[in-house]
C-alpha cells in the first residue's frame, strides 16, 4: 500500500471514529435529544433518560478503537450494525432525500449512505491499514 493510500485510510478511519466520538458525547450532553431520537428514528427503542449514558460510553469506546484502529475485527462490525440500524432509521431520507413522495424524509440525512459505506470500506481494506495501533499481520485476516 502506498503512503498515500495509507494516509486516506486513516484520515477515513478518523472521520469516523470521530462521528461516533461526537454522537457519544452527545448522549452525555444531551440525553433527552438522545431520547428523542430514540423516539423517531428507531421506534422508541432504548429511548430512556438511563439508557443514554449507557448507549454514549459505548459510542465513545468504540470511536476511540476506530481511531486508533484498535480491535478491528470486532469494532468494525459493530460499526456496520450501528451506523446499518442509523441508514435503517432514515431509510426515507436515502429513498426520497427531497421529500417529494415520503413524508419524514430530510435531505440531511441522505450522508448516511455514504458514512455506511465508508464503514465496509473500512471492512474490506482493513487488512491493509498500516497506520493503526494494531497493524494486521499476514496471517490475521479474521471475517
Amino acid at each position: 500500500m502506498s503512503l498515500h493510500t495509507a494516509k486516506a485510510l486513516l484520515f477515513l478511519r478518523i472521520s469516523i471514529g470521530a462521528l461516533m466520538l461526537v454522537w457519544g458525547a452527545d448522549k452525555f450532553a444531551n440525553p433527552e435529544h438522545g431520547v428523542r431520537v430514540a423516539e423517531r428514528f428507531y421506534f422508541g427503542l432504548l429511548a430512556s433518560d438511563q439508557a443514554m449514558p449507557v448507549l454514549g460510553a459505548l459510542q465513545l469506546l468504540m470511536g476511540v478503537l476506530v481511531v486508533v484502529g484498535a480491535l478491528r475485527r470486532f469494532v468494525y462490525p459493530a460499526l456496520a450494525v450501528v451506523t446499518g440500524i442509523t441508514l435503517l432509521g432514515v431509510w426515507r431520507s436515502i429513498i426520497d432525500p427531497w421529500g417529494w413522495m415520503l413524508e419524514g424524509a430530510n435531505a440531511l440525512f441522505f450522508p448516511s449512505l455514504i458514512i455506511f459505506a465508508a464503514v465496509l470500506v473500512l471492512i474490506a481494506v482493513r487488512d491493509t491499514d498500516r497506520i493503526a495501533l494494531q497493524p494486521y499481520s499476514k496471517g490475521d485476516r479474521g471475517p
